[in-house]
């Protein structure tokens, strides 16, 4: 499984003592992809989880058109770029809810279109952070407050 791939090559690196890291290839990317999530969980589950390696700013998690319910997969979007190693290295093969999830780097994130006023979907003008934390009194409060837009 991919999840066993990721874990034999971190080790591996450690065993040889590297001085890169297969990290370094994602470098310019925040954003990371979580599959196997169970259907149940929310963005706002999947946000509490993903925190506690940094700040999320962005969450994408696809829903079936039919249903609405979640498709089990999620990409996130973290403030700082280093904070998807420690959630790929901490989070992947981890268990919630009996699902195991992967958890990845993605070199190349593109936001999904949007709806427009006329109904029909266009490429975004801006990237949406849609899990940016509200600031208050220009600091964050003492419990981050999420707000999924």
């Amino acid at each position: 499984s991919v999840v066993k791939e990721i874990n034999k090559i971190n080790e591996r690196e450690l065993d040889l003592g590297t001085k890169g890291s297969w990290h370094d290839d994602y470098k310019d990317s925040a954003y990371i992809f979580v599959g196997g999530l169970h259907r149940d969980l929310t963005e706002g589950d999947v946000i509490t989880i993903f925190s506690q390696y940094g700040e999320i700013m962005d969450v994408n998690m696809p829903r079936d058109k039919e249903t609405g319910k979640p498709k089990g997969f999620a990409f996130l979007m973290y403030e700082d770029q280093r904070s998807t190693v420690l959630a790929v290295d901490n989070l992947n093969g981890a268990k919630v809810l009996e699902r195991t999830l992967r958890v990845d780097h993605v070199k190349q994130y593109k936001q999904g279109k949007v709806k427009g006023e006329d109904g029909e979907f266009h490429e975004p003008e801006e990237q949406s952070l849609n899990a940016k934390p509200i600031i208050i009194n220009g600091t964050h409060s003492q419990h981050e407050l999420y707000e999924i837009r």
